[in-house]
């Protein structure tokens, strides 16, 4: 994308995907599913002090139809995975997944029979996200990294995992 430097007005100059991605990337609306204490850190990135609405990522959703990013922040039991992958099929392409936290990424601490092993055993996972929780900042710079993900056109680990 540029702008014309002969004209003094300005206007974009990219090709349609790039125009697409661009808007996409700049319009990501997560899907609230926290779990543990991982999602204490979640909300605070919507509080005044981080405003996650800076980076147009605000938009909480509590319908998986309306959203294009699952936070999946904390454990997962054996109980809740059935729900986690009826969400995650509802919601429309493309799609995106973010593990927060070490408990979601591998675990954590929870090494038994209870609590999945890594929530990409059970969805494909664009972003890891490391801490135990992690901090606020780390999920805005995780976010920030799937937008550029989502800006350069790289598809979803979801599109990947179905051809």
């Amino acid at each position: 994308m540029g702008m014309n430097q002969k004209e003094k007005s300005p206007f974009l100059l990219a090709s349609l995907e790039e125009l697409i991605n661009w808007a996409r990337g700049n319009s990501l609306w997560p899907a609230q599913f926290g779990l543990a204490c991982c999602a204490i850190e979640m909300m605070s990135t919507a509080a005044s002090r981080y405003d996650i609405s800076r980076f147009g990522m605000e938009v909480f959703r509590a319908s998986p139809r309306q959203s294009d990013v699952m936070i999946v922040a904390g454990r997962v039991s054996q109980k809740m995975a059935p729900v986690l992958v009826t969400i995650h099929s509802q919601m429309l392409d493309p799609k995106w997944v973010v593990a927060m936290g070490d408990c979601a990424a591998s675990g954590g601490l929870y090494n038994n029979y209870a609590i999945i092993q890594g929530v990409d055993k059970i969805v494909p996972v664009d972003v890891y996200i490391a801490g135990c929780p992690p901090r606020p900042e780390a999920l805005l710079d995780g976010l920030l990294l799937l937008r550029k993900k989502v800006q350069s056109g790289l598809p979803s680990r979801h599109s990947e995992s179905e051809k």
